[in-house]
C-alpha cells in the first residue's frame, strides 16, 4: 500500500497522522506552502516548517527550522513544497528523520524518489494537495 491513492487510504493517513513539517514554507501568505498551512493549522493539525532560508523566524505562530533534523520532536507527514529535483534528497534526508507518509504536493513530483520510497515500502503521496484532500475527506 505503499502509494496512497485510494480515498480510504489517504482519509487513514490524514486521520491517524498529526503532525505535519512543510518542507519550502514561504512567509508569503500568496504562495501555495504558506495558505496550505495556513488552513491545516486551522484544522488542528500540528506543524513544523522547513526552509533554510528563513531559519530562526517564525511563520504562522511557528518557528522555522533549517533541516528536517533540527525538529526535536517525531513528524507523521513530510508535506513536500519543492522544485522536484530537490525531492530526491530531501527523500533521504526524511528517512533519517523518519516519518509515516511523505507528501509530494502537485508540481513537486520526482519519479525518482517515488519509485525509491514506494521500492523501500513508504508510504507515498504524489500530486494531491493536502489542504484540498483535507477538506474532502473531513
Amino acid at each position: 500500500m505503499p502509494i496512497l491513492r485510494e480515498d480510504r487510504d489517504l482519509r487513514d493517513a490524514l486521520q491517524s497522522c498529526r503532525t505535519i513539517c512543510v518542507v519550502g514554507i514561504s512567509p508569503d501568505p500568496y504562495k501555495p506552502s504558506y495558505f496550505v498551512s495556513d488552513v491545516l493549522q486551522s484544522r488542528g493539525f500540528k506543524l513544523y516548517f522547513v526552509n533554510p532560508n528563513y531559519a530562526g523566524r517564525t511563520i504562522l505562530k511557528e518557528k522555522v527550522y533549517a533541516s528536517l533534523q533540527d525538529i526535536p520532536d517525531e513528524i507523521d507527514i513530510i508535506d513536500v513544497f519543492r522544485r522536484p529535483s530537490a525531492v530526491p534528497a530531501l527523500a533521504e534526508e526524511a528517512k533519517q528523520k523518519g516519518f509515516k507518509v511523505f507528501w509530494m504536493q502537485p508540481g513537486t513530483e520526482s519519479p525518482e524518489a517515488i519509485k525509491k520510497l514506494d521500492k523501500e515500502g513508504y508510504n507515498v503521496v504524489a500530486g494531491r494537495c493536502t489542504k484540498i484532500e483535507s477538506g474532502r475527506m473531513f
